[in-house]
């Protein structure tokens, strides 16, 4: 009985679901309640650089991996590295394995548009995994292997010090927050993680690979969207 008193405006975003078109401008402003460390930006462009191959260096040490040994390539991150805004997502899958970059075809396509939809291009942001080898047949990651590759991506995490970050999809979820309940109940609230004296806010929302298995949660997946849009303009994120 409530769909029958959808407004006009809960048409409009429906429509907006669907197509995920660039062409949105949110300026309602949240309230913040965050207390956020500043950061220092000691850190220029080499050094950033030079620290995520000596990150590489070490992931690629690791031994007796089932992860490692099926993979081809070690999918790091790719993006602006002094980008204010980290976007995790869980695994690489085939098409990443092949080329050593996040986020290709349909999925990467999508989360374009998505991103695009509030006015955000994807080469602006810096995007990487919560694990660094494709799982043999795009299985999910088990929690001792996302454990085992947490400790190389809150260290990722620091190396890039953002803002913000986005988490997408559960396995993402729990190796930033230890959280392995469902991404349903946890999507689409602002929390914070510490990182060596430091503060992040993060959200979680689902992973583009998820939302093309299921469509119909398009519609959280836009108001998460909303949400992060209106995170960026409280503090003035340039992006």
């Amino acid at each position: 009985m409530i769909k029958k008193l959808i407004n006009q405006k809960g048409k409009l975003d429906e429509q907006l679901i669907d197509t995920i078109e660039p062409n949105f401008v949110f300026n309602n402003k949240p309230i913040n309640r965050f207390n956020i460390i500043e950061k220092s930006n000691n850190n220029d462009q080499t050094n950033k650089a030079e620290l995520l191959e000596k990150l590489k260096k070490q992931i690629n040490s690791i031994e007796n991996c089932n992860l490692k040994d099926n993979s081809q390539n070690l999918i790091l991150g790719d993006g602006n590295i002094n980008s204010s805004i980290m976007l995790i997502g869980e695994a690489p899958g085939a098409e990443e394995d092949k080329t050593s970059t996040t986020f290709k075809g349909e999925v990467g396509e999508l989360l374009n548009k998505m991103l695009l939809a509030i006015e955000i291009k994807r080469q602006n942001i810096y995007c990487c995994y919560a694990i660094n080898f494709r799982p043999p047949e795009d299985r999910k990651p088990t929690t001792q292997e996302i454990r085992r590759y947490s400790v190389f991506l809150k260290e990722h995490i620091s190396i890039i010090d953002p803002k913000i970050i986005i988490l997408m999809g559960s396995s993402a979820m729990e190796a930033v927050t230890g959280i392995n309940s469902k991404i349903s109940s946890e999507r689409g609230k602002w929390k914070e993680t510490i990182l060596k004296n430091k503060s992040y806010p993060l959200i979680i929302s689902y992973n583009p690979s998820y939302l093309m298995r299921f469509p119909e949660n398009k519609k959280y997946s836009w108001e998460d969207l909303k949400k992060i849009k209106q995170k960026i303009n409280e503090m003035k994120i340039v992006t």
